[in-house]
């Protein structure tokens, strides 16, 4: 079977590789109908994601169906439409064993420490899976991203009359969206693309946007949304280590500000004016849990979260090496492209 291998940064190539054998104890063999392709993807694709490593065959984000499974396997069967929840943990360190298996001392996820689904085939743990068979194989595939999104506004808990705001529209602050407007709370999104903003009202239906400029004029308009009171939560989701600096002059009087991207720089601000004056909570977020799985896949299901505005690139499996460079392309438009795989 061919497989997609990211060699090195801006280096793929297809290679042939051995279907793999009946699932062990525990494990389950799975055939890949689609795969999303995320900022992870991107940031491995240019070497900026600091986790990535290489050579790997990409690909985390995913919409399978069961082949076969191993001895003790109880959660799916053959034939399930699934979800894969990607972070592969121990299940023995001390953050596991607290039930924090987002941040598993040996974690490994799919396509970014370990190969991923760009393939046809692959066997991974079974607990792994989750089933959905009301989902499409995109809906699936959708669901870790929401997961993101989900589990950083967790770490935030965002109550009814508070404000949020969203720093990034890309798909993880989207995600992050989903899940402040869910809880309640009045949304506000800024970002540094029109074009992205508008898809955030249209779309999103999030009336409240601020176009970032990278000046104090981003702070001021955020005020003025807000009656000078700011914002309770604010979820910085662009990676960038001068907007998370930024960030801490966005919080509210006692806010908490949670980081969901990822800066390989240092994020720099002072501390008695910025962040001890304020009593603020700063707040990481990594990856999701397996309960937040669960709940998107309800939420999808009882249409409270409508999947449809967020595909808006698909792509052939065979297509990908050449069309991925230009989904790097901002004027591509692309707020998350699904590959389909062969069947």
């Amino acid at each position: 079977m061919q497989a997609l291998l990211l060699e090195r940064p801006q280096a793929f190539r297809f290679i042939d590789m051995p279907e793999p054998g009946a699932p062990g104890p525990g494990e389950a063999l799975v055939r890949v109908h689609a795969v999303g392709i995320c900022g992870t993807d991107y940031g491995g694709y240019l070497g900026t994601m600091p986790f990535f490593s290489y050579p790997r065959i990409p690909g985390h984000e995913l919409g399978v169906e069961v082949v076969a499974v191993g001895s003790g396997v109880a959660n799916v069967k053959t034939g399930d439409r699934c979800c894969v929840e990607p972070y592969i943990n121990c299940q023995r360190c001390h953050s596991c064993v607290r039930g924090l298996t987002n941040c598993c001392a040996h974690h490994h996820t799919l396509g970014v420490h370990c190969d991923g689904g760009l393939r046809p085939l692959f066997t991974l743990p079974a607990r792994k899976l989750h089933r959905s068979p009301r989902l499409t194989a995109e809906q699936n595939a959708l669901v870790e991203t929401l997961a993101i999104g989900c589990h950083a506004i967790d770490r935030g808990a965002p109550q009814p009359g508070e404000t949020v705001l969203i720093i990034g529209a890309g798909p993880i602050g989207l995600s992050a969206l989903e899940f402040a407007k869910v809880s309640g709370a009045r949304v506000i999104v800024m970002d540094k693309s029109q074009p992205r903003l508008d898809f955030v009202r249209s779309a999103m239906g999030v009336a409240d946007t601020v176009l970032a400029t990278g000046t104090p004029a981003d702070s001021e308009a955020v005020g003025q949304l807000t009656d000078g009171r700011m914002c309770e939560l604010v979820v910085d989701a662009t990676g960038s280590a001068a907007s998370m600096a930024a960030a801490l002059d966005v919080c509210s009087f006692g806010g908490r500000l949670v980081y969901v991207g990822i800066t390989q720089g240092e994020v720099r601000f002072p501390h008695a004016a910025a962040m001890h004056r304020r009593e603020l909570t700063i707040l990481a977020s990594r990856n999701a849990l397996s309960r937040d799985f669960s709940r998107i896949i309800g939420l999808i299901e009882d249409g409270t979260i409508d999947t449809r505005p967020w595909i808006t690139h698909r792509l052939p499996f065979a297509e990908l090496p050449a069309e991925f460079p230009r989904l790097l392309d901002p004027a591509s438009g692309v707020i998350k492209a699904v590959v389909e795989m062969p069947s």
